[in-house]
């Protein structure tokens, strides 16, 4: 089974100057701007780090849930953030790291047992497995 997801990007002109828009076939983002400023200028708008780290955090929430799930135990809320860093690299630019942090609030469940299952998911959240950045966890269980 193969599911395809659609994202679209135009862009107009040359790198600094230049802008564009992105747009997700969900339509949660329809012709939103981005640019050079948006990237390395902190600048109002999105950028494609954003979009990955995004992407990231939900992909390894919803994993986490489904292996939570399969183990007989719901969480209550599951809050992950993914923090992408972009370095300059051999006269380029690379995404070289992605630190996820998740507080998830899970009454019931043993400490050991929670650890393995939540490592599990990061090394399995379909996201994770496409990235060749350095993937770190950081994470809290709030019983």
């Amino acid at each position: 089974m193969t599911i395809h997801k659609k994202g679209q990007a135009h862009w107009e002109g040359d790198i600094k100057k230049g802008k564009g828009t992105i747009s997700t076939e969900s339509g949660a983002l329809e012709q939103h701007p981005y640019g050079f400023n948006t990237r390395f200028e902190g600048k109002p708008g999105s950028n494609p780090e954003e979009l990955i780290g995004a992407a990231h955090a939900a992909c390894f929430s919803m994993a986490l849930s489904l292996m939570l799930g399969e183990a007989g135990h719901i969480p209550q809320s599951i809050d992950t953030t993914a923090d992408v860093s972009l370095d300059k690299v051999d006269g380029g630019f690379a995404i070289t790291k992605i630190a996820l942090q998740s507080h998830v609030h899970l009454p019931g469940i043993e400490k050991a047992a929670f650890d393995k299952i939540i490592h599990q998911a990061k090394e399995n959240c379909p996201v994770s497995k496409l990235l060749k950045a350095d993937i770190t966890l950081d994470y809290q269980l709030k019983n």
